[in-house]
């Protein structure tokens, strides 16, 4: 059942440990920071975590990352200038890593929310990455089998929910978050708006149906998107539909 709580902390109440936890975000545009913050003071540890990356600086994931509690991450990109504590823990042996093309991640996570058992790639074959996975040539290509990626949790960030729970993302902001609502048993999200009114169905991107806890958090982005279209509205030419207000998207309906 959907609930809206008021903090981030009874948003992530539920996950124990060893967890696998869908965190979303592409480096941190769209990764739920205050969530993740959260879900750290909690002390949950034992995690699999699912991500693009593997935690950058000292912020979000990464922090999780540097205080142990994460035992597995699956990513695709999980090494970069600022992945200090990923490097870190990984050659110290205390962390596990699951290499997974990118298209592949977001494939994988997809076809757990879709009901599919697997689907037939030819990404990675013939490299280490395909090694120990079904193979078949199928119209004289190549492809290897993939299993779906579910997780028991997912931590995402969107713009604004509804009361139905239906989302809409910020721009670059939604990335991973959409397949990974429909992959996991519960997903959490936090949003910069609460709305009182439903949003236009031709403009939701996440439908209710996959959303179970929902957290509002106004964040600096969100406050600099109120601003840029307060700005628009203020005589600049009319915003398409995808810099349009969730209220005015609501009006819509």
């Amino acid at each position: 059942m959907l609930e809206f709580v008021d903090s981030a902390a009874q948003a992530v109440s539920r996950i124990t440990d060893g967890a696998t936890v869908l965190i979303g975000g592409f480096g941190n545009a769209g990764q739920p920071m205050e969530l993740i913050d959260a879900l750290m003071d909690s002390g949950a540890t034992g995690l699999t975590v699912v991500n693009n990356n593997a935690g950058q600086a000292d912020a979000g994931l990464a922090l999780l990352i540097k205080e142990r509690r994460v035992a597995k991450i699956i990513c695709s990109f999980p090494r970069q200038s600022d992945s200090w504590h990923f490097d870190e823990a990984y050659r110290a042996g205390e962390i596990e890593l699951e290499l997974v093309p990118q298209g592949n991640l977001a494939e994988r996570m997809r076809a757990a929310g879709a009901g599919i058992g697997g689907f037939f790639s030819p990404t990675g074959y013939g490299t280490q990455l395909a090694e120990g996975k079904e193979v078949r040539e199928i119209d004289g290509r190549h492809y290897v089998l993939e299993s779906p990626i579910r997780g028991d949790f997912a931590l995402i960030k969107a713009y604004a929910a509804d009361p139905a729970g239906n989302l809409v993302y910020r721009k670059t902001a939604r990335n991973f978050g959409p397949v990974m609502a429909t992959a996991a048993a519960h997903t959490i999200v936090q949003v910069d708006e609460v709305l009182d009114e439903p949003l236009n169905p031709e403009h939701v991107v996440t439908p209710g149906i996959y959303v179970d806890t929902v957290v509002g958090i106004p964040t600096e982005s969100g406050v600099k998107e109120r601003e840029e279209r307060a700005a628009l509205a203020a005589g600049q030419p009319k915003p398409c539909l995808a810099t349009k207000t969730a209220a005015e998207l609501a009006a819509e309906k």
